[in-house]
């Protein structure tokens, strides 16, 4: 395998090497013939003009070598990155969040102070991770750093986005996927894994290490830039990436559809969908997946649930993309991709008796493992509502996934499954919670996932209670980390402690496309969030304390734009369109006019990540409906 980098850098040593060595050697000779024949000038003076010319030789060439080389290396490295804008890194200072901390979000949770402490102690870990380039690095961007190694991750990386969205205006996150981009081969292959200092690609196994030449099939994480890119365009409002990046992730999502065998030894040539199988679904391997020793069917022909959701995922948000640039044709040819595959995961992966998503092999038998991965036809909005309900009994079972600490990422009842996590047989994972809760808040189970949610920071504050930090991963059956797990992990898990507490504990949903804000009111203690980000507005929302959820809110809001809130009260919502300045509202809803739960707005059929119009209001006020697809209003 070509490392252009690295050879170039190899190939400028060695023939430096080798010329200082012939002229030092050369030197030495000449001088000690001539303390030996100094009577004889004339000869040694011949021998001078010879041995010049034959430096002048060695010079020339080394130099041509050099130039040579340099070209050639130079022709290489273009095929990199080629369909990415950015090809250096422009040095930016890094923030400290000492001098930024007052620029941050600032949650209040008057019950559960031990919740903001740890909010706060995951934004201090993670400022320790924002990394500059290293000298010599082809990374053209500074980025958050996964808190594992000296290698960027891009499943980590994609997760790590869901909560540095919320520091954009301190630390643009979102950059960090630049140095995945600017990676990417001609092919359209990108890595999962490079090394930070030269770019060089890791191809792991466990047999092999960081360079087996068995672990290329290892390199394809799930495939999730389109999400974060939206995800973040959602809080920032900001779309000029959009144009940037899609050239990249069009060529991304051909490489993947190039039909592919795990044992093949032309790993570029292999993409990611089972062609020859009927099912034609997509396959990945435990650690290309992320979930290392998971049980899956890692054969050729496999069709995994998780990996075809996520290209669901992706598609429908590549759709997003390109409705936002005016590319309609793209957008419906993108949401045709998602439609079909979702119809074929339903077709071939889910099981009416056990009402599970399971991976299928070759001939279409289902692989009957309970992963975590048979929840992502959720967060893809291709479950119909009575699936979803399914699903959402075995997330509630305490004898599968509804354990001391929620949710493992395998079920319990399964012989694989280890009461410490032994990493990814049972351990609760960051990335796994966030598609569970996420994909449950879309169909409509806001009560469930503020219940998933708080039971999870429960366990995550007792942790950082007895060892005075957060981990990678955490035990399901008790209050302690995994095993194994690292220390300081922020990385991903600052998901739960940021995002997870801004969206589905305090209930506050950005839209700063629209700069819209979306409150679902369901705590009595005073509670919100100050200096939040909604687009261009800095808004602060406090919700003062009440007797209980259906009562009278009131609320003081602060905003220095203009911006629209929309409060979700139990017994109806209210708009308000509110100037730059300070007001104090309260919702007094009658319970004549209760809302419907939104479970009960679901079509009979699946749903599909689009942006749903406006409706008008008889009072003329512009509302939000209840569920707005791919905003997970």
């Amino acid at each position: 395998m070509k490392e252009f980098k690295v050879m170039q850098v190899n190939i400028h040593t060695i023939i430096i090497s080798i010329t200082t060595a012939v002229l030092t050697f050369a030197v030495t000779f000449y001088i000690k013939d001539y303390l030996q024949k100094r009577s004889d000038y004339n000869k040694f003076r011949r021998k001078l003009e010879k041995f010049a010319g034959k430096c002048a030789n060695v010079l020339l060439f080394a130099l041509i070598a050099i130039i040579f080389s340099s070209a050639w290396c130079e022709a290489a490295n273009q095929s990199r990155g080629k369909y990415f804008y950015k090809k250096q890194y422009t040095p930016k200072p890094l923030p400290i969040f000492a001098e930024n901390r007052d620029r941050l979000p600032a949650p209040i949770l008057e019950s559960n102070p031990e919740w903001i402490d740890m909010y706060w102690k995951c934004w201090e870990i993670a400022f320790k991770g924002f990394k500059q380039p290293p000298k010599g690095s082809p990374l053209v961007s500074n980025w958050l750093d996964e808190a594992f190694s000296r290698n960027i991750f891009q499943w980590d990386t994609i997760f790590m986005m869901m909560f540095a969205r919320y520091g954009h205006d301190v630390f643009p996150a979102i950059q960090s996927m630049d140095n995945f981009y600017c990676l990417q081969r001609k092919s359209g292959y990108i890595c999962r894994e490079y090394r930070e200092e030269d770019g060089k690609m890791i191809h792991f196994d466990f047999k092999g290490g960081l360079f087996s030449p068995h672990g290329w099939k290892n390199t394809i994480n799930p495939p999730l830039f389109s999400w974060a890119e939206v995800e973040s365009f959602k809080i920032t409002g900001d779309k000029s990436r959009f144009a940037m990046v899609l050239p990249a992730l069009e060529k991304y999502a051909e490489w993947l559809n190039r039909d592919g065998d795990p044992d093949a030894e032309d790993w570029e040539a292999n993409g990611r969908i089972s062609k020859t199988a009927e099912h034609k679904l997509y396959w990945n391997t435990p650690l290309g997946s992320g979930m290392d020793n998971t049980p899956r069917p890692a054969k050729k022909g496999a069709g995994w649930v998780e990996m075809s959701a996520q290209m669901v995922i992706m598609y429908n948000n590549l759709a997003i993309m390109c409705d936002e640039l005016g590319k309609a044709d793209k957008a419906a040819q993108f949401r045709a991709e998602a439609k079909a595959i979702g119809e074929r995961i339903n077709r071939w992966c889910w099981n009416e008796e056990d009402g599970f998503y399971y991976d299928v092999l070759a001939d279409g038998t289902q692989f009957k493992k309970k992963t975590s991965g048979g929840f992502w036809p959720l967060l893809a909005g291709i479950a119909f509502k009575e699936q979803a309900e399914r699903l959402v009994q075995h997330l509630k079972n305490p004898r599968e996934f509804w354990r001391p600490m929620v949710f493992p990422t395998l079920a319990a009842d399964e012989k694989e499954y280890k009461k410490n996590g032994s990493y990814w047989q049972g351990g609760v994972w960051a990335p796994t919670n966030v598609m569970i809760i996420k994909g449950l808040q879309r169909y409509g189970y806001e009560d469930f996932t503020a219940e998933a949610t708080e039971k999870y920071l429960k366990g995550m504050a007792a942790v950082l209670k007895k060892t005075g930090t957060v981990w990678e991963n955490y035990a399901p059956e008790f209050w302690e980390p995994g095993k194994p797990a690292k220390p300081n992990f922020v990385g991903w898990t600052g998901c739960g402690p940021i995002s997870l507490l801004i969206e589905n504990v305090i209930g506050l949903r950005l839209d700063g496309v629209r700069r819209k804000l979306t409150w679902k009111l369901r705590r009595t203690d005073r509670h919100g969030v100050e200096r939040l980000k909604v687009g261009e507005a800095t808004v602060s929302v406090v919700c003062e304390k009440r007797a209980a959820k259906d009562a009278p809110a009131r609320l003081n809001v602060k905003c220095d734009k203009p911006f629209e809130l929309i409060v979700v009260h139990p017994h109806g919502e209210k708009s308000f369109s509110l100037q730059e300045g300070e007001h104090d509202l309260e919702i007094k809803l009658s319970r004549e006019f209760p809302s419907k739960e939104v479970n009960e707005k679901l079509p009979n059929q699946p749903l599909h990540l689009n942006f749903l119009p406006l409706r008008s209001s008889k009072s003329g006020e512009l509302e939000l409906s209840n569920l707005v697809l791919g905003y997970y209003v």
